[in-house]
């Protein structure tokens, strides 16, 4: 008997999260790092069995740390900056010399921690701190549930729904962008189609035309996807007048946005950003594991960038082989 999907929701919706404190760093951070303070302060109880509370309803901003678990030692820090400059500023506040035999626990709420965890801090209060344990992120709590009990995966499942999906589900739309999502994630990528259809040499002029060199590495990952993304294409027009037309117009208004504020490597990722956000957030999207979720937008995206949909084209661009 398959196990419920309790799993596939908590994944989604810490993700998505984590991509609106990101993306609003810039502009609102202290309301949404506040609420993640209290969500963060009893989702860590529900999945880890701990007895947190937040100081700041002891006392309003207390400097390097947010949350504490006075029965297991520990004094956490939720933050949405992932830094080494971040993790040492905290370490080195004088008030944590009051937290003798405590452990400091970091936790990034938006973005992946994995080099962080490799690296060496300075530690002038020799607080407990291993960096490999002690710094967390959205992905090693999920790691975390993943191998949980259907039981508890059930309760933590039901505790995500309730404090998350008001905050972040408004009314949801049906989009053709997520029936091609939820028909490509179907898909055995494994296969390549026979032929591309398209010139690599006149993509690569328009990657550097455009001064996409991080990003770079997603178009020549997902460049291959062309012809299955252009038969299920094919397919889903069948089905009605110019839907795969909607699909592209969808990926084009993310990237017109965005472009007003942002260029190049970082307009990019932006707009991968935007178009996962609007698949999570649209009524008709089947729930797949995150990160399975982010290949089958990258094979869009990098769709979509191929056909001039999306960046500035070189002179005379022609990415179809003749």
């Amino acid at each position: 008997m398959n196990r419920p999907n309790y799993f596939n929701v908590i994944d989604e919706r810490l993700n998505l999260l984590a991509l609106r404190i990101e993306r609003r760093g810039k502009l609102n951070i202290l309301d949404y790092h506040g609420h993640s303070e209290y969500f963060y302060q009893y989702f860590l109880n529900e999945v880890y069995g701990w007895t947190v509370i937040n100081e700041n309803d002891l006392k309003q901003n207390v400097e390097a740390i947010d949350l504490t678990d006075h029965s297991n030692k520990f004094v956490i820090q939720v933050s949405a900056t992932a830094s080494k400059q971040k993790i040492e500023s905290s370490l080195s506040k004088v008030l944590i010399k009051n937290y003798k035999g405590y452990t400091f626990k970091f936790i990034s709420i938006a973005r992946d921690a994995d080099d962080l965890k490799k690296d060496t801090f300075k530690n002038p209060h020799s607080i407990k701190f291993t960096p490999s344990i002690d710094i967390m992120d959205v992905k090693s709590i999920l790691s975390k549930i993943r191998g949980l009990q259907t039981d508890d995966q059930k309760r933590i499942y039901e505790f995500v729904k309730k404090e998350l999906i008001p905050e972040i589900d408004p009314m949801k739309l049906e989009l053709n962008l997520t029936t091609v999502i939820n028909i490509l994630s179907k898909e055995d990528l494994d296969k390549l189609d026979a032929t591309t259809e398209i010139n690599s040499f006149e993509i690569g002029r328009k990657i550097s035309h455009n001064k996409l060199d991080a990003a770079k590495i997603i178009i020549d990952d997902y460049i291959v996807y062309y012809a299955r993304v252009d038969r299920i294409y094919s397919e889903y027009d069948s089905l009605g007048n110019n839907k795969s037309k909607y699909v592209l117009s969808t990926i084009r208004q993310e990237y017109a946005k965005a472009k007003s504020s942002l260029n190049d490597d970082q307009l990019f990722f932006e707009v991968i950003s935007k178009v996962q956000e609007k698949v999570l957030n649209s009524s008709n999207y089947t729930s797949i594991p995150f990160d399975e979720l982010e290949i089958c937008v990258n094979i869009l995206v990098v769709d979509a960038f191929i056909r001039c949909k999306i960046f500035e084209n070189p002179n005379n661009y022609n990415y179809v082989t003749s």
